[in-house]
């Protein structure tokens, strides 16, 4: 049997509940790292720097959020945007940062974090309608049509942005209703 360690942490899982503020803080980590790519890399940023529709928490982590059973391994947070014409957002970018907060322990391979690993990823979206960002992506994870798309809906997916529907369960949706 293993021993239990810092934040809940069993087996390299936190069990610690995720509340609405630490859905905040993953929403500040999220932008502190996008102001920091695009301010790094100026044509992703002329390109996408308006073009944010939502920020989600998704798979693992996500699926703890809703069930609370699951436990956490590591945040992973993606950031989606209205796809630009000229091209798509880097798809294979994917930055790691510290939560920061010892509260849910650490991840398993990244000693140097005082926290949790969180992952930062983001995807651009093709459609001509974002005003319902909930409804963008159910329909994007319903239809399954890339593999990011096959993979996130096998978990869980919460929104972090818009703030207005912060907490709201995008996925599994069994016919949740929204607004």
């Amino acid at each position: 049997m293993e021993a239990l360690g810092g934040g809940g942490k069993v087996s390299g899982r936190s069990r610690e509940p995720i509340t609405l503020k630490d859905l905040r803080r993953l929403g500040a980590l999220a932008k502190q790292d996008r102001e920091d790519l695009f301010r790094r890399k100026i044509e992703t940023g002329r390109l996408y720097a308006d073009r944010l529709f939502a920020v989600a928490l998704c798979q693992g982590a996500a699926k703890h959020y809703i069930d609370r059973k699951s436990g956490i391994k590591d945040f992973d947070v993606w950031s989606f945007y209205r796809a630009h014409p000229e091209r798509q957002f880097p798809p294979r970018r994917v930055a790691q940062v510290d939560f920061g907060d010892p509260r849910f322990g650490t991840t398993d391979g990244s000693p140097e974090f005082v926290g949790r690993r969180v992952d930062l990823i983001g995807r651009s979206l093709r459609g001509t309608d974002f005003s319902d960002p909930v409804l963008v992506l159910r329909n994007y994870l319903r239809d399954g049509v890339t593999e990011t798309a096959r993979c996130l809906a096998q978990k869980a997916v919460v929104l972090i942005e818009p703030v207005e529907l912060l907490g709201t369960i995008v996925w599994p949706d069994k016919g949740r209703k929204h607004r």
